[in-house]
């Protein structure tokens, strides 16, 4: 490795040193970061050429584990930016960090805004069928969430556990929204619940499961692997979309450089960078994704909104339903 866009891990910390030269006079910028290592490399390579002189140390763990280690650390804060989760997980932390009207706003839509700007949006999961062909068998391709209501597919279908992930909690949320009760309930039969998110396109790629309900950049890395079996389905009666956002930390040490880091997170150059290296679909609208990616543009595909509020304050007993319908995977 070389000392520029060195990625050196060191237990839970993973320091992007990203100077052209005199390290220890470097401005430094603390990320906590729940994105997997090839998206820090990804922005790794970005910065390197945005930001030359500043050091970025990559902070690295679960949503919630570092979410609340920025609340512990409030009255000494350490870290200057979180990247990035859901609003449903984020809003709740709300106090610990400030707004601000970052210039790359103008190129994202304002669909995709969060309130007052307190949390900037990275960008965006679609959620899709996910099928193996060669699994299927007899059975239909699946075309619409309804579809996977039909009893010939039960125990056919995985989905990861609303409890523990957002991708599940999203996709059965929207299903419930947009099916009536009886279609919901049956579809909610139907699936088996896994552990976690990851686990259900690597059941579909390795033949597991003949359907998952996944989002689409989870999906596609095995596409884009060679998989030609596996196809992605964006239902014709429309699916879910949700937008990840990052947050400038109330007090940031970094003070304007920390700014000037979530500018670059933002840039076309950056999301580029992501959606190239870990399929995630760019929230600005200057990105033509299907450029890059075998994949539509987000204005080719059918999105049903989903009531956002309703899907935080209703989530205890949504869960319970799911509890009592859903199977689990053994």
């Amino acid at each position: 490795m070389t000392k520029h866009g060195r990625l050196v891990a060191a237990g839970s910390v993973v320091g992007l040193a990203l100077m052209v030269a005199a390290p220890a006079l470097a401005q430094e910028v603390n990320i906590y970061t729940s994105n997997p290592v090839q998206s820090i490399e990804a922005i790794t390579e970005v910065a390197r050429t945005a930001m030359p002189d500043v050091q970025l140390n990559a902070i690295t763990g679960g949503s919630g584990v570092l979410l609340r280690r920025i609340e512990s650390e409030a009255d000494k804060v350490q870290a200057d930016i979180f990247w990035s989760s859901s609003a449903n997980t984020l809003g709740a932390f709300e106090s610990l960090f400030e707004s601000y009207d970052s210039p790359a706003l103008a190129a994202i839509p304002e669909g995709l805004h969060y309130p007052g700007n307190r949390f900037l949006p990275t960008n965006v999961h679609v959620s899709v069928i996910m099928v193996n062909e060669d699994l299927l068998g007899d059975l239909p391709m699946p075309e619409t969430w309804s579809d996977l209501a039909d009893p010939v597919y039960q125990g056919k279908i995985t989905v990861p556990d609303p409890a523990n992930s957002s991708t599940g909690y999203t996709i059965l949320w929207g299903a419930r929204e947009l099916l009536d009760e009886a279609a919901f309930q049956a579809l909610a039969g139907n699936v088996v619940v896994t552990g976690s998110s990851s686990a259900v396109p690597r059941g579909v790629a390795m033949g597991e499961y003949p359907i998952g309900l996944t989002f689409e950049a989870t999906a596609y890395a095995y596409i884009d692997g060679g998989q030609d079996e596996l196809k992605l389905v964006y239902p014709s009666e429309g699916t879910f979309v949700t937008p990840e956002y990052l947050g400038l930390v109330a007090g940031a040490p970094a003070g304007d450089v920390a700014r000037q880091a979530v500018d670059m997170l933002l840039s076309a150059e950056a999301q580029t960078a992501l959606l190239v290296n870990g399929f995630r679909r760019p929230s600005r609208s200057d990105i033509e994704v299907s450029k890059y990616l075998a994949l539509p543009e987000l204005a080719d595909v059918e999105v049903f909104a989903v009531d956002e509020a309703a899907a935080a304050n209703e989530r205890e007993p949504f869960l319970e339903m799911i509890r009592s319908i859903a199977g689990v995977a053994q």
